[in-house]
């Protein structure tokens, strides 16, 4: 089937477009935005990958599924629109970027400034019904996300893969260590971080000395 994403990725991704479960998934979506308020907008499921091209993708950021709250998701992982008050996850993301570098908080949690250096901020899950974390898992995004890690892992090099929480973790590994550089830690939220799981894991300036050394460009987080 046609799906309205960024060019490479619908080149690298129609093997995926045309199986059978991503049809029914895609039926399944259309009759979620028709019965109800689901996020993010429409026009923005597959925004991770309009923002950043196949071809660019330099960091894998991987989150669960979009925020739930009305005018908060619009396609990328952890990232919210202009003008929302930032939750508590990118909250102690920007913390650690600030102990980790000297970056003072920005003015916004709109991360599309990282996705157009090459950060794909992917959801294993892309959309979500209004107030019901979770309520689209097993529906089939999964499986399309995890072709998306795997394609990425086999047909690119040097890619670094930050994976924070246990399904992060678990999504991970299908990722060829020997090829790209895998960095873990606990959860950005506030019930992971506050147990000591996240703050202090320096992933950012891990991401850039690796970089740096591929003789790639720093991200400018």
């Amino acid at each position: 089937m046609k799906v309205d994403i960024e060019a490479s990725w619908q080149n690298v991704l129609q093997d995926e477009f045309d199986k059978p479960y991503f049809e029914s998934l895609i039926e399944f979506v259309r009759s979620e935005y028709k019965k109800g308020e689901v996020y993010p907008p429409g026009r923005k499921i597959f925004s991770a990958f309009d923002n950043c091209p196949f071809d660019k993708v330099e960091v894998v950021i991987l989150g669960q599924d979009p925020y739930h709250g009305p005018g908060q998701a619009h396609g990328l992982s952890f990232s919210v629109n202009d003008g929302v008050p930032l939750p508590p996850s990118l909250q102690n993301i920007f913390r650690e970027i600030q102990t980790d570098l000297g970056n003072p908080f920005p003015p916004t949690g709109n991360l599309e400034r990282w996705a157009k250096q090459g950060v794909l901020l992917l959801n294993a899950v892309l959309t979500v019904r209004r107030g019901e974390a979770n309520s689209h898992q097993g529906k089939g995004w999964e499986t399309f996300t995890d072709a998306v890690i795997q394609k990425i892992s086999d047909q690119k090099k040097d890619v670094v893969f930050m994976l924070w929480g246990g399904p992060a973790k678990k999504k991970g590994g299908r990722v060829d260590k020997s090829k790209h550089l895998v960095l873990e830690s606990g959860h950005p939220s506030p019930l992971s971080a506050n147990k000591g799981h996240w703050f202090g894991n320096r992933h950012f300036s891990k991401a850039n000395a690796f970089l740096k050394e591929k003789g790639k460009r720093e991200i400018e987080w």
